[in-house]
């Protein structure tokens, strides 16, 4: 156990599919922990299909599977199960993100394995949790964000209330549930059992909004802007965020834009009087602002110590002399794809090291043999589970 690895030495058994209970297995794995990914054979998690597909992978398993091994079972068949149960074997953790109920007619719900492995920390991921109404009903990131009220907060000029593409419900899931799994495990040195986490899209997405459900609640309806001006203004050439709200910021911005009569418009004088004109105040400065180029834009808000930047494009984020000097990216090379990929280098583990185990995802069943074997399989026996079609053994 070190700084660098703090989870070495603590096994984990991944039967999540998706993103937020892989996410979450993928940072025990980068912070040193043996997680094996358990999946079906042929395709595997359908994580692995989701948008466009690069071999056994997508973006979305690539980025969700780093560091672990891949096992493929069918876990239909009693031999599968069987072969779970001796993988199971001194596990410290295990990961199920299947829809309630669904976990325990396999026969893998928490009694029945604490009952083995009765230090083991139990997560289960779902939708809307365990009970309630909506316990059985199919959950995804879009429905959370409709579900939770982040769809109708994020709405712009047009009125019309629309999906944040980035999945941030089921990236707050994982993050979460990795948080939540590294305060069990810490805690755990002193138990003599372990312990069950549930843990739904639905909690992470009130924990994600809590300041803006909150202050919704207490204002009674939509929230109030935190001040005026702020928000996206279009350039002649594309697209600002700009935030100028306290008064020595409104000020330095009519100067950076060389509007001294704004400066001094009666209308706009104070912070109050700016939200209250704000229908009035935004239609002026988007007309001062849209004949300009960011670029110069950008030499005179930044000139002022303002708050602004430019709207980046993933593309043109991946190129920005901070990314690329801070080592904020790590270019990484994957089975199935004819290129490098570029994944985050994350806050409180060690940057990723092209070619290395962490750094890459594994196929379906690319370790299902050597992890057999490690467990006490025969050879011979490995060869007749795959021939019965129990695993899936990958032959690279």
């Amino acid at each position: 156990m070190s700084y660098d690895a703090p989870f070495a030495g603590l096994k984990v058994i991944d039967l999540s599919q998706g993103i937020a209970g892989p996410y979450a297995g993928m940072l025990l794995a980068q912070h040193g922990a043996q997680v094996i990914k358990i999946e079906g054979p042929g395709d595997g998690d359908w994580s692995r299909v989701l948008g466009v597909r690069y071999g056994d992978h997508s973006a979305f398993s690539i980025v969700g599977n780093l560091g672990k091994r891949a096992v493929a079972i069918d876990l239909k068949h009693d031999e599968g199960k069987a072969v779970l149960w001796r993988l199971l074997a001194g596990a410290d953790v295990f990961i199920e993100g299947f829809r309630p109920g669904v976990i325990k007619r396999l026969g893998f719900d928490y009694e029945a394995v604490s009952a083995r492995e009765p230090r083991l920390v139990y997560l289960s991921i779902s939708g809307f949790g365990q009970t309630g109404p909506l316990v059985g009903r199919p959950a995804m990131d879009p429905v959370l964000q409709a579900f939770t009220g982040l769809t109708g907060e994020n709405h712009g000029e047009d009125g019309i209330p629309h999906r944040v593409p980035v999945i941030p419900i089921d990236m707050a899931t994982a993050l979460f549930a990795f948080q939540g799994l590294s305060a069990a495990l810490y805690a755990r040195r002193d138990e003599a059992r372990g312990r069950y986490l549930d843990a739904s899209l639905m909690q992470a997405a009130a924990g994600l909004q809590a300041i803006r459900m909150m202050s919704s609640y207490l204002e009674g309806g939509p929230v109030r802007p935190g001040g005026v001006p702020q928000g996206i203004f279009k350039t002649a050439d594309g697209w600002m965020s700009i935030t100028a709200i306290h008064d020595r910021e409104w000020l330095a911005l009519c100067g950076a834009l060389e509007q001294a009569d704004l400066a001094a418009d009666a209308r706009f004088a104070t912070p109050t009087l700016r939200f209250q004109n704000e229908a009035v105040l935004l239609p002026i400065l988007r007309a001062i602002i849209e004949p300009q180029t960011t670029a110069s834009l950008s030499e005179r808000l930044s000139a002022a110590g303002l708050l602004f930047e430019r709207v980046n494009r993933y593309g043109e984020f991946l190129k920005e002399p901070q990314v690329v000097q801070t080592g904020a990216i790590a270019w990484l090379s994957q089975p199935g794809v004819d290129r490098k990929v570029p994944v985050a280098n994350l806050p409180g583990m060690g940057r990723f090291e092209d070619g290395s185990a962490r750094a890459r995802s594994p196929r379906v069943g690319e370790h299902t043999a050597a992890v057999l074997a490690e467990h006490g399989y025969s050879a011979g026996e490995i060869a007749a589970l795959a021939a019965r079609g129990v695993i899936e053994v990958d032959e690279g």
